[in-house]
């Protein structure tokens, strides 16, 4: 564990201006910086930095952080991994709460997973120059049937001109390669790096030969993908089928390799076995590329393949993604999460699409992403879409997008399948659909997709029977809907009325504004709480601005000043933005000023008080029936309040 000094010296030392400004273009604005904001959308700038306080606060999308938080939710780091990033720029040794044989231990796990990480790039490498060529060498004799796969996929790979170039620069960016012909290419090449075979093999680049000694190539004559992880680092590969050589070619180039298939084509793909640094269901393919994109639309695009991916980037579509050869898992879906609220599911409009994009919706729901479809051609994929009719095809799928419940409800209950199908069949889907709608959480949404699946399902017509024959199909849907889950609690309103709240539900009472204003000026100079005279006034406050004023307390020296960020982690949170939003954009510029501002709202909060005690008091003389000397009693305690809230002797 990261120890708490080398995390406080991390933030000391980290320049937040200079970190955040790589990324966003701040202009100053007072005491803090201004830019637009990195992650959300917007036209004008609400993100603000504060250097002195060492966090930032967007106004827009509440997002708030040091410089730990930016570097985690920019580029999808862990915790640790922003730490050991930040400290690393910034000149510290990291130093961890060990013992030092853990100590060891995990420096040696480290090591191996960055010796496996290096391997992965070098073979990454290796790839590249074969299709594009290298340093005092030209690309592969064969690497031509890699190029002829890529021109007829629509992205040719061209010579660089100085000129811009989308599809260069997409092909360059997912470092798409070629694996060469033989058994041992990459083997040769490794060695000659010094590199161990027994870490290729480890990372699956390599394969023990079955009779002998040695190592042979996984992936041989084949387009390559290099799979990154959402730093970048490579931590896998995937490998296309490309048609074989001749044998007269092979001889003319005295090539030798793998006799071709004789039992059926060779698999499509090939991709790269689990490893110590890869696990296909918690990475997604292109999402260290996409993840920019995907923060500032906030929304991602699921697509089923590589191609599929890489030909939307090529085309200015930088936001997709797609599974690794495996169903999407809740690990992927909360990967999405990291950078945006809701994903669009792009899946090709074969059953196989239709399924994968039911199947989406449970790891969704359990990363709480909120999904919806976009429904492509018949036959059509998103990569022949874009190559044939351009991206502004994709552009208007996409915008067309709707609700996954809704989509999966349309699919079941649509009409001419679902009228060409049995008796029993149809049943089935009603209930299918019922299923979904009684499984849903969100009681709003299920009753807006109860209502959808009564309009859709009314105009259904089943063996050519009249629509009033479809109230058996409502009585499914209602039976299911029946099942208890947030049932209503009932209120009784002051003026008789029952109103319903479901439970989930929770309301609040606003904080009034002017226990607010004091807060704010208690935050833009916390010294003032030293004061003899703002230390009675704050007396006044009450609720979740007296705690937060108390945190202040704990969080503030004359020393070091406000920590911003233990401060805002125990901040009450219906007022945790007004908090950041004022630490990091003050108000007053003069400590005399909020003084002044703060004792004024302390008086207005003293004779609201007294107000309700005078209406309090009102109130119980007109209830009760008392005699003149307890009327009296309660009219000088009155008085007495009074007196004492004006600073009257």
């Amino acid at each position: 564990m990261i120890t708490p000094e080398t995390i406080a010296l991390v933030k000391e030392r980290t320049d937040l201006v200079a970190l955040i400004g790589e990324s966003v273009r701040l202009t100053r604005r007072g005491l803090s910086f201004v830019g637009l904001c990195p992650f959300h959308k917007e036209k004008t700038p609400s993100f603000h930095v504060n250097a002195n306080r060492g966090f930032y606060h967007c106004f827009g999308c509440k997002e708030t952080g040091s410089a730990i938080d930016f570097v985690m939710k920019l580029e999808g780091r862990t915790f640790a991994e922003a730490v050991r990033a930040l400290a690393e720029r910034a000149g510290i040794e990291v130093a961890e709460s060990l013992t030092d044989a853990e100590r060891r231990e995990a420096q040696a796990a480290r090591k191996s997973k960055d010796d496996l990480y290096a391997v992965n790039h070098l073979a990454a490498t290796f790839f590249e120059h074969s299709l594009r060529g290298g340093p005092g060498s030209g690309p592969h004799p064969l690497a031509r049937y890699a190029h002829e796969e890529l021109v007829r996929r629509g992205l040719p790979l061209r010579d660089g001109d100085g000129g811009v170039d989308p599809i260069s620069d997409a092909l360059q960016a997912f470092r798409i390669g070629y694996a060469p012909f033989g058994w041992d290419a990459l083997a040769t090449y490794l060695r000659q790096q010094g590199i161990s075979p027994v870490l290729a093999e480890r990372v699956g680049l390599l394969v023990p030969r079955s009779s002998g000694s040695g190592h042979y190539d996984r992936f041989r004559h084949r387009l390559m993908f290099a799979v990154t992880d959402v730093m970048g680092r490579v931590i896998a590969f995937s490998g296309r089928a490309l048609p074989d050589p001749s044998p007269a070619e092979l001889s003319s180039l005295s090539l030798t390799g793998p006799a071709p298939q004789t039992d059926g084509a060779p698999a499509k793909y090939i991709n790269s076995p689990e490893s110590p640094i890869y696990t296909k269901g918690e990475h997604l393919f292109g999402l260290y590329q996409a993840r920019q994109a995907i923060r500032q639309r906030g929304e991602g695009v699921l697509v089923e393949g590589n191609f599929d991916v890489v030909a939307l980037h090529a085309r200015g579509i930088g936001h997709a993604v797609a599974p690794l050869g495996t169903a999407f898992t809740p690990a992927q879906a909360k990967l999405i999460k990291r950078f945006a609220p809701v994903v669009i599911l792009l899946f090709d409009g074969d059953a196989a699409g239709k399924k994968a994009t039911r199947a989406a919706r449970s790891p969704c729901r359990e990363a709480g992403l909120s999904a919806r479809v976009a429904v492509l051609p018949a036959g059509v994929d998103p990569d022949d879409l874009a190559r044939e009719h351009g991206p502004e095809a994709v552009a208007r799928i996409l915008k067309g997008a709707r609700g996954l419940l809704e989509h999966v409800i349309d699919e079941a209950l649509d009409g001419d399948s679902f009228g060409g199908s049995s008796l029993p069949e149809q049943l089935a889907r009603v209930r299918a659909v019922a299923a979904l709608l009684a499984d849903e959480d969100d009681p709003n949404l299920r009753m807006m997709a109860k209502l959808y699946a009564d309009r859709v399902s009314s105009k259904l017509v089943i063996g050519g029977r009249s629509p009033d024959d479809l109230r058996q199909l409502e009585r499914v849907v209602e039976e299911s809907l029946s099942r208890p889950r947030n049932q209503p609690s009932r209120e009784v309103t002051p003026s008789g009325q029952t109103t319903e709240t479901w439970e989930h539900a929770r309301s609040r009472a606003q904080v009034p504004e002017v226990s607010l204003e004091i807060l704010g000026a208690i935050l833009d100079f916390p010294e003032l709480m030293a004061d003899d005279e703002v230390q009675t006034a704050l007396e006044c406050l009450e609720g979740e601005v007296a705690l937060a004023i108390a945190t202040v307390r704990q969080n503030f020296t004359f020393e070091m000043g406000l920590a911003a960020g233990e401060f805002l982690a125990q901040v009450p949170a219906p007022i945790h933005s007004f908090a950041a939003g004022r630490l990091v954009s003050p108000v007053f510029e003069a400590a005399s000023t909020a003084k002044a501002t703060l004792l004024e709202n302390s008086q207005k909060l003293s004779r609201q008080a007294l107000a309700r005690q005078k209406a309090a008091v009102m109130s119980q003389l007109q209830k009760s029936a008392v005699d003149a000397d307890a009327e009296n009693a309660l009219l000088r305690e009155l008085f007495q309040r009074r007196a004492g809230g004006l600073g009257l002797p």
